[in-house]
């Protein structure tokens, strides 16, 4: 998360009412991104923002922040190789993977402080926002476990035929590599071409992430959300 606490910021204030932003070319070149602030996480204004690129993404002590950074962080679905390790470890089946059967506990785990930061931008609020979405059937969760033991995985959000990925977490080698390369698998056969991936990191890099530029991120939206996949087959284990 920017730390934004030290400067005077000046943005757009949304309304509760309804779901209009603010045009993404206004969105802030440093922090990057940053665009609007306020509004609730009711599931229409979330799915609003994912369908025209932007994403809520605050702590605690600040209000509802809304980011659409440029560039974008995306995967292509046909272009994912596994690196030859990756591949090793999935053809060993150490890990059983499973599609939407601990959804909570897995945006919990994604909570829990990382060794290079403190806070966490996943808040109570936001994990009761995104089980609403999971209980209607746009949010998921993929989860590798071990003898019963939840070790790994991510969650995000699917609509039309893009899927949103948010974050995701290890508690074993590759566990959440895994869960990752499963489903985009899934994706693959289910009709996905594109994963947003929000913005770059070396561990996104090294699962075949690319940054493209925010009008072509918002181009690739408006052919894809629309779109209905070939299947809707997401499951529970």
């Amino acid at each position: 998360m920017t730390d934004i606490s030290d400067d005077t910021i000046y943005l757009p204030w949304l309304n509760e009412d309804f779901q209009v932003f603010p045009a993404l070319g206004s969105a802030l070149t440093e922090p990057n991104g940053l665009l609007a602030a306020g509004g609730d996480l009711s599931p229409a204004r979330i799915q609003a923002a994912y369908r025209q690129g932007i994403f809520p993404w605050f702590e605690d002590d600040q209000p509802i922040l809304w980011w659409s950074p440029n560039p974008r962080s995306v995967i292509y679905t046909d272009d994912f190789r596994p690196s030859r390790s990756l591949a090793k470890r999935l053809r060993k089946q150490q890990y059983e993977v499973r599609f939407n059967t601990a959804f909570e506990q897995v945006m919990r785990a994604c909570a829990q402080p990382r060794t290079e930061q403190l806070d966490t931008w996943i808040t109570d609020e936001m994990i009761s926002a995104y089980c609403e979405l999971h209980s209607m059937g746009v949010a998921h969760s993929i989860e590798s476990w071990v003898d019963g033991e939840l070790v790994g995985g991510l969650y995000g959000l699917a609509i039309g035929q893009v899927f949103f990925g948010e974050s995701m977490f290890s508690r074993s080698t590759d566990s959440s590599k895994v869960a990752f390369a499963t489903l985009v698998d899934a994706l693959k056969n289910w009709g996905y071409p594109l994963i947003d991936c929000q913005v770059s990191n070396p561990h996104l890099s090294s699962l075949g992430a690319v940054e493209i530029s925010r009008e072509s991120f918002v181009l690739l939206l408006d052919k894809y959300v629309t779109q209905a996949p070939l299947s809707t087959a997401w499951f529970k284990a």
